[in-house]
């Protein structure tokens, strides 16, 4: 009733290892790679992105010919950035308010209140020199400290500028200061940290194709909106600065807004590529996805600010992989050269680690002065007062939750903007063929197209009394292999139904229960036990992923969705191999097709049983069934693992449905 599907194994570009398992103790029976595969989903991401940045050297070589190449370089990655942003809201009134205000010994403090949005207000520090302006300015973004503005570090930096002729606005971000997102009634944050925050509020405006660097950008777009309407601020002589997660804002922000004139990120600046490789994801704000697929480093959003001044500030011993800093400047130092601007690009490197030390922010106003006050001169800091927290607090409870009755938070709006799109989504539904969404449901998965055949390697078979069992791994032309288990009832007919068997927790949680395969090889039903990528024998173990970003699979999810390729869209990639094995197999390939799923296999599930124009049923337990569920209980963990970026522009998980009509969808 079965033919065999010869096999061979592919060519690989990387060599693996083959090594014998762990003893671990009880020996696991569904085992089949013999390799340590928790590393293979990391392994293969990895590949794919240096493919793409290897693509990106041969585009900035061809670039760096000629003054002309790279203006063409700088504009298309501009333009590129701008597309992955997304569209910001209409800017209204900012309804500024100056709830106290501090005088000190040749400079002022003001804390201001503004709307970004409205109902959602940001929280600054104005200092202000006690010099007649108007005067240059300072755009300034704080790192990840919970205390943020009040930090000490950013208030000497700010008064260090103001005692030399500058007023400078420094910026609470989301999630910390006074802006923590997610707190009770009385203003007490309930998550941990503001890389929590931002990593739980990135999933959710993801779904509606926004970003929390597109929500702390558009914030600091704002904020320097605000800064210029300042009678004491000449709006021609602007600069920005910023450290640590501030230093990424300031790479994102001179990318974007042409009217920074200067520009100083510290504690930040190294090569993407090589963050992922050797630390892996950061939190939610620290990159946009699909950079990878778009070819963009960090040092492109500094081409994009070129040939303008700017600095770089560093730190030898900084965790901030130092030698992707040298590697960003040698790079720019070429595109400065091609503008005949070198003497407007530099490196300031104190032997020290993380975060904007005094010799820094020494260097950093020095800079300033220069290209902003058209002055040479040392400067010496010296002892430095700062305030303390409570009063360079804006409000009187110290969170704007508390304060403001109506505070809208992030997760607030993204929700609202997934209830908006709903007509967007009736649109897709109503106006488009089942070709035309299929088309648009494989452009969000980065489904390929690619019809390769499937590589069949047999590792064991097993007659056993009522089936027999056979393992083997599936392997098709740039997907990672599928381990699999195969039951093949002694008696069958094409009138019974294949069973795609997909547990999230793998394939051992079947079939260390015969009891439950027997119940269906009995009823004449061959079944398919299969790890989908990142399930089951491919799984990172636990320690491999930060718990503080709430995802079990964090690193691969956020890498995936930096390649262009969300983990979901992926796992469909195995599902279509496991279908396309059953094509060949004579008596099988006729049959119709039900697939069981539990967790985060279940999506993918849906999506392939839409894409696929067969006689597929699915059977789901254990999963969301809205992406709005998401959105409504964003504290869950390993949201990541469902996220695909712009997916409820289009379509929501009951729509798919609508999609194929008889295709049948029961939840368990």
């Amino acid at each position: 009733m079965r033919s065999r599907v010869g096999f061979r194994l592919l060519c690989l570009s990387l060599v693996l290892s083959v090594v014998a398992p762990e003893n671990t103790g009880a020996q696991d029976n569904s085992v089949i790679m013999a390799w340590k595969t928790e590393f293979t989903l990391r392994t293969y991401l990895l590949q794919e992105m240096h493919q793409q940045y290897d693509a990106r050297s041969i585009e900035i070589d061809s670039a760096l010919k000629s003054e002309e190449r790279v203006a063409q370089y700088r504009d298309l990655c501009r333009k590129n950035y701008k597309r992955l942003l997304g569209e910001f809201p209409a800017s209204g009134p900012l309804n500024a308010i100056i709830t106290k205000r501090l005088p000190q010994n040749g400079y002022s403090v003001e804390n201001i209140i503004f709307e970004s949005r409205p109902a959602h207000h940001v929280t600054a520090n104005l200092y202000l020199p006690d010099e007649n302006g108007p005067c240059p300015a300072v755009l300034m973004f704080c790192g990840h400290e919970m205390t943020s503005k009040a930090t000490e570090s950013y208030q000497k930096s700010a008064i260090l500028f103001a005692l030399n002729g500058f007023v400078v606005l420094v910026v609470d971000p989301i999630s910390q200061g006074e802006r923590v997102q997610f707190t009770d009634s009385s203003g007490v944050r309930i998550l941990r940290g503001s890389t929590t925050e931002h990593t739980i509020l990135n999933a959710g405006a993801n779904l509606t194709g926004s970003s929390v660097v597109a929500w702390e950008l558009y914030d600091n777009i704002r904020a320097l909106d605000y800064l210029t309407s300042r009678p004491e601020v000449d709006a021609d002589r602007i600069g920005c600065l910023g450290n640590s997660g501030g230093g990424t804002q300031t790479a994102y922000f001179i990318a974007f807004d042409e009217r920074i004139k200067v520009a100083a990120p510290c504690s930040y600046i190294a090569r993407r590529e090589r963050n992922f490789e050797l630390t892996g994801a950061a939190d939610g704000c620290q990159h946009l996805s699909y950079e990878g697929a778009e070819h963009l480093e960090i040092a492109d959003f500094l081409i994009m600010f070129a040939p303008k001044p700017l600095l770089l500030l560093a730190g030898r011993y900084d965790f901030v992989d130092y030698t992707g800093t040298i590697e960003t400047y040698e790079e720019l130092c070429n595109v400065y050269s091609l503008y005949k601007e070198n003497e407007k690009l530099s490196l300031f490197t104190f032997d020290d680690g993380h975060g904007i030390s005094e010799p820094k922010r020494e260097a950093a106003v020095e800079w300033f002065i220069r290209w902003l006050r058209d002055e040479k001169t040392d400067i010496v800091e010296g002892t430095i007062p700062v305030l303390d927290e409570v009063s360079v607090n804006c409000t009187p409870t110290g969170q704007l939750n508390s304060f403001f009755h109506d505070e809208k938070n992030v997760q607030e709006f993204s929700l609202q903007a997934a209830n908006d799109l709903s007509a967007s989504r009736n649109k897709i539904l109503n106006d488009n063929t089942i070709p035309e969404k299929q088309r648009k449901l494989r452009e969000l998965l980065a489904v390929n197209n690619r019809d390769t055949g499937v590589n069949v390697e047999i590792i064991t078979e097993e007659h056993r009394p009522e089936y027999l069992l056979t393992k083997l791994i599936l392997r098709r032309t740039g997907e990672i292999p599928i381990p699999c288990m195969t039951y093949i009832p002694n008696s069958f007919n094409s009138n019974d139904t294949v069973i795609i068997w997909l547990n999230e927790a793998g394939k051992s949680e079947i079939a260390s229960n015969e009891d439950l395969i027997l119940t269906q090889t009995r009823a004449g039903n061959p079944v398919i036990l299969s790890d989908l990528r990142g399930m089951g024998e491919t799984a990172e173990k636990p320690e491999a992923n930060d718990w503080k970003y709430y995802n079990r699979e964090y690193h691969n999810a956020m890498l995936s969705l930096h390649i262009g390729r969300p983990l979901p869209g992926q796992r469909v990639e195995d599902i279509m191999t496991i279908l396309k094995y059953l094509e060949k197999e004579q008596g099988l390939n006729n049959m119709p097709v039900k697939i069981i799923a539990t967790g985060a296999a279940v999506q993918p599930a849906l999506f392939a049983a839409v894409l696929t124009n067969k006689n597929i049923s699915v059977e789901a337990s254990s999963t969301i069934r809205s992406y709005f569920e998401i959105l409504e209980k964003p504290m869950e963990k390993d949201w990541y693992s469902y996220t695909i970026p712009g997916v409820l522009k289009y379509f929501d998980l009951p729509d798919l449905v609508k999609i194929t009509p008889g295709l049948k969808v029961t939840y368990k």
